[in-house]
């Protein structure tokens, strides 16, 4: 499965987007410039802007803000992603070397605050204090959520119920503020804008959860990520908390271990008791159990094009090996 058919139904919306991006990303210090034309050009989905786009054109919206809106959706995504790749020392993101292994720690983490900051100036200058409640909330808890899960590395008591708060703070969140914000611009019923929150905090959590199993099953050459860097940084997530808490004794310990210590060393003997306890088969049922719920959360929305397109999203977000 492929996004294609969504990409061609919101390709001109896109391409005022990546208008916006362009124009807003100018700054007179070059190396601000430099940093954010890098890592805003390393490919990427375009996931969350996308969904804001997909939910106002399922409400019928036909105005503009919606394009700057979804840079703004971007702008935070994109930092959260420069600060994630400091915090946690990687060196390869979508197939190409991070900005901090390229251009230092500092350098990242400073512009992923230029980011965030220039995504507030354009927040208030759509002048709607609904949408600015809707992102300052998502950007305070997403940061909650990263403090959540650096929390919870090499703590192999977590569990299940403590992971997917973090994925719902860190990755679902802005998902959710995404949806929700397209049904805020489209003029959304009340029931209708929380149906499309809930539909982007399913499909963010379903995300999640399938990234967690490809970081144990896919190829790096689809992944653009090293395999194991979950492991390596000592994060608990939900294929190795089900092998804890389900698996053999024997593999249970091997994963305590390899959380506890962080690494690469165990990584083989890791994955030989994932496979063996059918750890991904569960996490991919939490996800396709997700992606359900949000299939259900938007089954009132009147038909159209961008409904079926974020249907399709749905499952796309659970059979994708990228």
């Amino acid at each position: 499965m492929t996004l294609e058919p969504l990409n061609t139904l919101i390709a001109s919306d896109m391409k005022a987007v990546d208008k916006v991006i362009r124009d807003s990303l100018y700054s007179d210090v070059a190396l601000v410039r430099q940093v954010a034309e890098y890592i805003i050009a390393s490919g990427g989905k375009r996931l969350r802007p996308a969904l804001l786009l997909l939910a106002a054109g399922a409400l019928g919206y036909q105005g503009s803000r919606h394009h700057d809106l979804a840079a703004v959706i971007e702008f935070i995504h994109t930092a959260t992603l420069l600060h994630d790749d400091v915090v946690d020392e990687s060196a390869l993101r979508r197939g190409r070397g991070t900005a901090n292994a390229l251009f230092g720690n500092a350098a990242s983490v400073l512009v992923g605050d230029f980011l965030y900051s220039r995504a507030f100036q354009m927040m208030v200058a759509v002048d709607d204090m609904r949408v600015m409640r809707v992102l300052s909330n998502a950007t305070n808890i997403i940061a909650e959520g990263e403090v959540l899960q650096l929390m919870n590395c090499h703590d192999a008591d977590v569990d299940e119920s403590r992971y997917m708060a973090v994925i719902h703070y860190k990755t679902a969140k802005l998902f959710e503020a995404a949806a929700q914000l397209g049904g805020i611009l489209g003029g959304a019923t009340a029931d209708q804008e929380q149906a499309l929150a809930r539909y982007g905090m399913h499909l963010g959590t379903a995300f999640q959860l399938i990234d967690d199993v490809l970081d144990y099953s896919g190829s790096e050459a689809d992944t653009g990520k090293h395999l194991g860097d979950d492991l390596a940084e000592g994060k608990p997530t939900l294929p190795l908390i089900y092998v804890m808490q389900r698996g053999a004794p024997e593999q249970a310990a091997c994963v305590r271990k390899a959380i506890e210590n962080g690494g690469r060393d165990d990584f083989l003997a890791v994955l030989a008791a994932i496979h063996a306890s059918q750890a991904l088969d569960y996490a991919r049922a939490r996800a396709t159990e997700e992606a359900r719920l949000a299939r259900a959360a938007i089954s009132g929305l009147g038909d159209s094009n961008y409904k079926e397109a974020l249907l399709e999203l749905t499952f796309f977000a659970v059979e994708r090996n990228h």
